[in-house]
């Protein structure tokens, strides 16, 4: 699959742009703050509906405006496909597909893929667990668009279930109300985590052996880099002080092995056992949204450890298992995933970015931005594009 024409209306600092592009590498290149990054934003957003730099659509509309479109035109072997999507500042996101009717911007998810790195990304390897999880969740939405909505589904249950603890802590007193609605949102929670549990270590099973062989590729060899699953659900409960998994890591390999009723049931036990610390912090502290991913490099956690060199490598990596991951994806067939390397060439010495050229000249579409283009490759800057102020031209 190749990105052959990409058009913003109000969309970030563009007022209206139109872009041309062809299969292999495009280097977009252009000083900071004169809008590189919307551009691949813009085609980013197109397979996830979400920003890889802000976590609200407002900022992505232009100031003064109510409404973002991004359209563009996908080539898969002979097919074509056209998207269209609205972002609204207020009310739901809404998409055409080949020109049709308005839908749901969710019925979006899985036609257009892509893996983009950018320099956020290092919070993978230094941040905090909640990007390791966003990570997996996101990939999970771009492999199977039906699972997409079991994240949502269960924060919205934990949402509720907080909201009583809170109540209930506010009130001064848990009453036997209190406990009957309790019950009935960890029934929920159990359920729906269960699930996401399940799927999530299912991916990371998957996802390993790239990760590893990424790493290799991108470094000397020298130190091996795996990643484990740390669950509050199975095999460990929640520390005294955040909550977050105690102990050594469960191999995914074993967690894969427990089917969702077991992992149901080991979950709302887990609940119930920690009910009396819950009530006491008016906080849910066991469940998938205190898991983390644990990336071990040698012997040691990256998170801490790690040096400045390794991390970027890593948190590469990280987007290029998941890039070789839908490569080999069944359903991707002939649809193989745009690459997009945001800003990332000029962080790597000149040996990483070699090795990075090397893996990107293998992809079906690059896409990269870059202030300088003497920190690309010479052998990805053939076809280059000069980013101005609101102007976009062949270089």
């Amino acid at each position: 699959m190749h990105l052959a024409a990409l058009s913003l209306t109000d969309f970030r600092t563009y007022t209206q742009l139109n872009l041309t592009l062809e299969p292999g590498v495009t280097v977009f290149v252009g000083a900071n703050g004169l809008g590189k990054t919307n551009i691949v934003e813009a085609v980013g957003y197109l397979a996830t509906l979400g920003s890889h730099r802000v976590s609200q659509d407002a900022p992505l509309i232009r100031f003064g405006t109510q409404q973002a479109l991004v359209r563009a035109r996908l080539v898969r072997h002979t097919q074509q496909l056209s998207l269209e999507l609205e972002i609204n500042a207020r009310g739901g996101n809404r998409v055409r597909i080949n020109r049709g009717n308005p839908v749901r911007a969710r019925e979006a998810l899985g036609l257009c893929r892509t893996v983009l790195f950018a320099p956020e990304d290092l919070d993978l390897v230094k941040g905090d667990p909640g990007s390791r999880r966003r990570f997996l969740d996101e990939l999970i939405a771009t492999l199977a668009p039906a699972q997409a909505t079991l994240r949502g589904e269960y924060d919205r249950v934990l949402k509720q279930r907080n909201a009583l603890l809170k109540s209930a802590r506010a009130a001064g007193r848990f009453t036997e109300n209190h406990r009957a609605t309790l019950q009935v949102w960890d029934e929920h929670l159990a359920a729906t985590g269960a699930q996401l549990l399940r799927v999530r270590v299912s991916l990371l099973e998957r996802l390993a052996p790239h990760l590893a062989a990424a790493y290799r590729r991108l470094t000397d060899g020298s130190k091996e880099l795996t990643a484990r699953y740390r669950s509050t659900v199975v095999g460990h409960g929640p520390d005294d002080d955040d909550g977050l998994p105690v102990g050594p890591a469960e191999p995914a390999s074993d967690l894969a092995d427990l089917d969702t009723e077991t992992i149901r049931r080991t979950f709302l036990a887990a609940l119930e056992a920690g009910q009396k610390r819950d009530r006491e912090r008016a906080l849910t502290l066991t469940g998938p949204h205190r898991d983390d991913v644990e990336l071990v490099l040698g012997e040691a956690p990256a998170r801490g450890y790690a040096s400045h060199g390794e991390s970027w490598s890593i948190a590469l990596a990280l987007r290029l298992a998941a890039y070789e991951l839908l490569r080999e994806d069944a359903q991707a067939e002939g649809g193989e995933p745009i690459l997009i390397l945001d800003d990332v060439f000029a962080e790597l010495d000149a040996d990483r970015r070699n090795r990075l050229a090397a893996i990107a000249a293998d992809a079906e579409q690059v896409l990269i931005t870059a202030a300088v283009v003497e920190d690309i490759p010479a052998s990805l800057t053939d076809r280059q594009m000069r980013v101005g102020p609101g102007v976009v031209e062949a270089a």
